[in-house]
């Protein structure tokens, strides 16, 4: 399998790299592209050096398939010619998530959409989006869904390295550079994440509700989110308050979610995930199942994954694991 990675030297194409190796895809061509500035430097991957190189006409021909981490706007301009190069296109900015003529795709709950790709092109979804909707997914072959109401505790790594940089200098007492969030991160949260919209919404809000809707095939769902950034390195957190159609006890849920693929379900009330614990894994994690007291048929969840792997890496590595399957 010959494989390009767009974005190889930033934070998700890094992890998508060691994640390609860690899942043992039979790649034995790597082609790694970024910015100017780390074209000439190598990457040892495979038990090999690899150099990165700046995309260009011809980078994608004979590729098989081709991970895209760069940001929108390469996305926008290198997606649609890496696909007319030959290459399926797993991107995973927001370029393309709501084109109907490109399939937004988490394996565990809609797998079989990735094969209807007219534009060459398969989108990832929005990092907290993806932890969600596989919980959701468990939940609604068990009772069906009527609304999902969500509030996230997303960590400063999905704001790219800045993010990362911006918490490291703040917690230090270091001043100047550059930050992506409009305020103050340390001992802090922030209920932005993107522009605020005439109504209020913020652009990570709107994603998450958009897309939970075409990943899950649900065009009228009732979907509601307060998306809020938090001062963790690595790691985003869901809680969401599902409403089912039918009647679906905590053991009911549990059991849903512990039969689902790639789940985790906590043991009980006291027994619960949290970003640190589960940095650097794979699943999703559910815990703090309880039933509301006051809404019928509504459960509670706390949902946690690593936003840099199951939240993009993973997700886009497996997407590619489906369809070489």
């Amino acid at each position: 399998m010959h494989l390009a990675v767009l974005g190889a030297t930033g934070a998700v194409g890094r992890t998508m790299l060691r994640v390609l190796a860690e899942r043992r895809l039979p790649v034995d061509r790597l082609t790694l592209l970024a910015s100017p500035r780390s074209a000439g430097t190598t990457v040892e991957w495979g038990g090999r050096e690899w150099t990165i190189e700046v995309p260009r006409e011809g980078s994608f021909r004979g590729v098989d398939y081709a991970l895209f981490s760069a940001g929108g706007a390469r996305s926008k301009e290198w997606g649609p010619r890496a696909a007319a190069e030959g290459a399926i296109v797993v991107d995973n900015s927001s370029a393309f998530r709501m084109d109907a003529r490109v399939p937004l795709v988490v394996p565990e709950v809609n797998a079989e959409a990735a094969r209807d790709r007219p534009r060459g092109i398969i989108a990832n979804p929005n990092c907290s989006t993806i932890q969600m909707v596989v919980a959701l997914e468990a939940i609604r072959r068990a009772a069906g869904l009527r609304r999902v109401v969500a509030t996230t505790f997303q960590s400063v790594s999905g704001a790219g390295e800045t993010g990362r940089e911006a918490l490291a200098r703040e917690v230090s007492g270091g001043g100047g550079g550059e930050s992506p969030f409009s305020r103050r991160i340390a001992a802090n949260v922030i209920p932005q994440i993107g522009g605020f919209d005439a109504e209020g919404w913020t652009e990570e809000e709107r994603k998450m509700i958009h897309e939970t809707r075409k990943i899950l095939g649900l065009p009228d769902l009732p979907v509601a989110a307060t998306c809020v950034r938090v001062p963790v390195e690595v790691g985003h957190s869901v809680q969401v308050a599902v409403e089912t159609e039918g009647e679906l006890s905590v053991d009911g849920a549990r059991a849903a979610l512990a039969a689902f693929p790639g789940v985790r379900v906590s043991a009980g009330a006291e027994d619960f995930p949290t970003p640190l614990e589960t940095a650097d894994t794979d699943e999703v994690y559910v815990g703090r199942i309880r039933r509301d007291p006051h809404v019928p048929r509504t459960l509670h969840l706390w949902v946690v994954a690593d936003n840099l792997r199951k939240g993009a890496a993973t997700n886009a590595v497996q997407i590619v694991e489906s369809l070489a399957r």
